[in-house]
């Protein structure tokens, strides 16, 4: 079995519990409270913008033209790609997307995920460490939009249709790339090294989790001690 295979097979509960969890099935039903929806994308325009950084901050650390082209790609679809699954839930909303998001701030569980992965792009040469960090994101993604559309009959008038469909095909080019790239990247590594990976896998699928959620709950900093 491949490694890639082996972080998704072990990751499943997670991926499971974040797709039964209230925030999606409120979106299947088509009823998201649209204050927890416009808590989400304050949160994940800025959790975005970072994430393009990170896959540039790879760049020097990749030698093969191939790969230089894969993390271009994707410092662009992360800064512009996902935009319209955004525009779907601000029109949900009936607010502009870019009202929206100019009162976005790093809430607590969005700021632990980002700085998980800002840790592993500093602190490890191979790119590994940090790809299997930022992973779990489109994956996550791609699962929910596929089970949603298997499992579900859409309504042309449920207003969150069309993010799932985006999420059901989207994600698979870069889900196949991550893929190949990480079983590449780790041929050679140690057993004790597959074993960092795979913690820095799930404790981003558990990131996931945990950012639905603290939309859905519209998560704040708490000051008072």
């Amino acid at each position: 079995m491949s490694f890639a295979k082996e972080l998704k097979e072990k990751a499943e509960p997670i991926v499971e519990a974040i797709y039964k969890d209230p925030f999606i099935q409120k979106m299947i039903e088509g009823e998201l409270d649209k204050e927890a929806v416009k808590h989400y994308l304050q949160a994940d325009s800025r959790y975005l913008n970072e994430f393009a950084k990170i896959y540039a901050l790879l760049i020097p650390k990749v030698d093969s033209k191939e790969e230089i082209q894969f993390l271009t790609e994707q410092i662009n679809f992360a800064s512009s790609g996902e935009v319209d699954a955004h525009i779907t839930l601000a029109e949900y909303v009936g607010e502009s997307y870019e009202s929206i998001i100019e009162k976005g701030e790093w809430f607590p569980t969005a700021d632990h995920y980002i700085k998980h992965m800002y840790y592993n792009a500093y602190a490890f040469d191979n790119v590994a460490y940090t790809i299997t960090a930022m992973a779990p994101c489109p994956y996550v993604y791609q699962q929910v939009g596929k089970r949603a559309m298997k499992d579900h009959q859409f309504s042309d008038d449920n207003p969150f249709k069309k993010w799932f469909e985006f999420y059901d095909t989207e994600m698979d080019p870069l889900i196949e790339q991550i893929d190949s790239w990480l079983d590449e990247r780790t041929q050679n590594m140690t057993d004790e090294e597959k074993q960092v990976l795979e913690k820095n896998f799930l404790q981003s699928a558990n990131h996931e989790r945990r950012f639905f959620n603290m939309a859905y709950n519209k998560e704040e900093w708490n000051y008072g001690g």
